[in-house]
C-alpha cells in the first residue's frame, strides 16, 4: 500500500484545514489513520478509522475539532480539522496497518506510511 498525503499549510489559529490521503496498492488496510510530530517531540496518535465499517477512533486532543472520514470508492481518508491551535502544529502523516481493536491508537500497529503534510498554526 502506498500513501500519499495532501492539503497541509499555514493558517491561523481559529481556521480549518482538510487534509487528503490517497491510498494505493493491491490491498487497503483494515485501519487508515493520521498522525503527527511535533519538533522535538514523538509521534503521536490523531485519529483512525475502520475502512470497511467506518468505525473511528480518536486522540482526546482532537476530538471534537477533527473528524476522519474516507471515499471508500475513490480510496482517499480525510482529516477535517477545525478549530485549529497552535499546538496542532506538527507534520501529519497518514498510515494504514492491519490494526485490531486494543491497538489502534499505536504505531506499532500501522504498517505502511505516507511522506508527512506541514501543518503550522500561528496564534
Amino acid at each position: 500500500v502506498q500513501l500519499q498525503a495532501s492539503g497541509g499549510g499555514s493558517v491561523q489559529a481559529g481556521e480549518s484545514l482538510r487534509l487528503s490521503c490517497a491510498a494505493s496498492g493491491p490491498t487497503v488496510s483494515r485501519y487508515l489513520g493520521w498522525f503527527r510530530q511535533a519538533p522535538g517531540k514523538e509521534r503521536e496518535f490523531v485519529a483512525t478509522i475502520n475502512w470497511s465499517s467506518g468505525t473511528t477512533y480518536y486522540a482526546d486532543s482532537v476530538k471534537g475539532r477533527f473528524t476522519i472520514s474516507r471515499d471508500k470508492a475513490k480510496n482517499i481518508l480525510y482529516l477535517q480539522m477545525i478549530s485549529l491551535n497552535a499546538e496542532d502544529t506538527a507534520v501529519y502523516y497518514c498510515a494504514g496497518g492491519q490494526a485490531i481493536t486494543s491497538t489502534v491508537r499505536r504505531r506499532e500497529a500501522y504498517n505502511y506510511w505516507g511522506q508527512g503534510t506541514l501543518v503550522t498554526v500561528s496564534s
